[in-house]
Parts: structure tokens; C-alpha cells; sequence
């Protein structure tokens, strides 16, 4: 029996850009997630335009598996952009989207959905929580004096002018229960990165209930600060947008 003849409790959406030296680990890690998952799940897989030999991978793949759709993007249309568009072709009860570097390992999955089965609308995944742990390499500790201090002061922005209460709204793991993604995903305008805030705001404002969960992460990779700041000025005018968008009536 395909999940496609059953009811699905659990969709994994996974956006994916390239990536081909490690998509078959990351790959076989969803796939065997989801195939022990002990009620139906299904795993979309969201190609955005990744180049061969990432775009081949990501095809046999959703060809030679059961449980799993690949939807491509061409050309490119960002990330904000293939996680709605991979929630709006879910069918689980509950929706979970994850980064496919898979920086939180496929178990903590598990961790969000049961928040979603215990009453909240969205669950996120909140990196600044006690409880929370970091891996990563010796060689990333300036990290923590450089880039995560000016991911603190974006954060404080956006707290300050739109999601007050929110300590962590950037993390790649999200969940929502299928009237919430139904209810928020349609609504959203922003392609790229600052979706993130987007999506929480239109859970506010609809009375949602919003739950941070507490998870491991791993870094393995550093933006540099070019690519950084010129990310936290691009979601800065994203903030300037989402509260044209609300006066404007957008998310109503």
C-alpha cells in the first residue's frame, strides 16, 4: 500500500539547492525516517533548480522511492518559495520542514510533531533555549563572538518591531498542523530567508498557537560575513515588507 492509499499523519518537506557530495547520506536518512514512522508519512522533496548531478540524484530518487514526491523549481525561486509551495502539496495531518544539510538530525523531527500533537498550531525550533546543544568544529568558535551576535541583533529587531516573544526565528525546523500551513502558507508573499518571520507573523495575527522547542544542531558550514550581512540587510527590508503587507490587509 503506497502512503499515497493511506492517511498520512506526517509530511517531511525538505527544500534542496545542489548540494550532490552529500545528498545520498542526507537522502537515505529522510527515507529511512519516514519509512519507520508508525503511521503514514511522506517525504516532498523541493528541487530549486539544482544543477546535475544534485537535480539527477534528487529525480532517481523520488523515482525509486515509495512515500516520496519531488517537485523542481526552474529557474531558481528560493527558499521561502519551495517550502510553500511543498506545504501547500502535503497531505499529512501534521507538516514539518527541515534544511536538507539536515544541520538538525532527522530525530528532532520527532520533537516538533509532538508539540503539534499536544495542542500547538506551529512548533519552531529554537536554538537559544538552556536546553538546547551546539556541535561544531573548534574552528567555528569565532562564530560565536561574530556572526551569531549580529544574528542576536537581527533577532532583537525583529522582536522589537513584529514578533515580540520569538527568540529564534531564522531556525530551518518548523511544524504546523494542516489548518495551520493551510491557513499561512497561501498568505505569504517573501521568496527568500526572511519567510521565516512572514509565516510566524501570520500565525500571530491569526491567534495561533506558537511553541519553541528546545533542539540539537549541528554547524558544519560558515557564511562568510559578505554573504551574512548582505542577507540581514535583505531581511531587514523583508520587515519593512510584512508590515506594508499587514496595513495593506495582505494577511487578513
Amino acid at each position: 500500500m503506497s502512503v499515497r492509499d493511506r492517511a498520512v499523519h506526517l509530511s517531511v518537506i525538505v527544500p534542496v539547492r545542489d548540494g550532490a557530495e552529500r545528498l545520498p547520506a542526507h537522502l537515505e536518512a529522510l527515507r529511512a525516517f519516514t519509512a519507520a514512522q508508525p503511521r503514514g508519512a511522506e517525504l516532498i522533496l523541493i528541487d530549486d533548480a539544482s544543477q546535475s548531478p544534485a537535480a539527477r540524484l534528487l529525480a532517481d530518487f523520488g523515482h525509486a522511492t515509495a512515500g516520496v514526491t519531488v517537485l523542481r523549481n526552474d529557474p531558481n525561486r528560493g527558499k521561502g518559495f519551495s517550502v510553500a509551495r511543498g506545504m501547500q502539496s502535503a497531505h499529512g495531518s501534521y507538516r514539518v520542514f527541515l534544511d536538507a544539510d539536515l544541520a538538525y538530525p532527522v530525530d528532532e523531527i520527532t520533537k516538533i510533531v509532538h508539540e503539534l500533537e499536544t495542542g500547538s498550531d506551529v512548533a519552531v525550533a529554537c536554538r537559544v533555549l538552556p536546553e538546547s546543544r551546539y556541535l561544531m568544529s573548534p574552528s567555528f568558535i569565532h562564530y560565536l563572538y561574530t556572526r551569531h551576535l549580529m544574528s542576536r541583533v537581527f533577532n532583537l529587531a525583529v522582536r522589537l518591531a513584529l514578533l515580540p516573544g520569538i527568540l529564534d526565528t531564522q531556525a530551518g525546523l518548523k511544524g504546523f498542523t494542516a489548518r495551520a500551513s493551510e491557513l499561512i502558507f497561501p498568505r505569504l508573499t517573501i521568496a527568500g530567508f526572511g519567510f521565516d518571520v512572514e509565516l510566524l507573523y501570520v500565525a500571530r495575527k491569526h491567534g495561533l498557537k506558537v511553541t519553541q522547542q528546545a533542539v540539537h544542531y549541528r554547524y558544519d558550514d560558515e557564511p562568510t560575513t559578505v554573504r551574512f550581512v548582505a542577507d540581514a540587510v535583505g531581511m531587514l527590508e523583508d520587515l519593512a515588507r510584512i508590515r506594508w503587507n499587514d496595513w495593506r490587509g495582505r494577511y487578513d
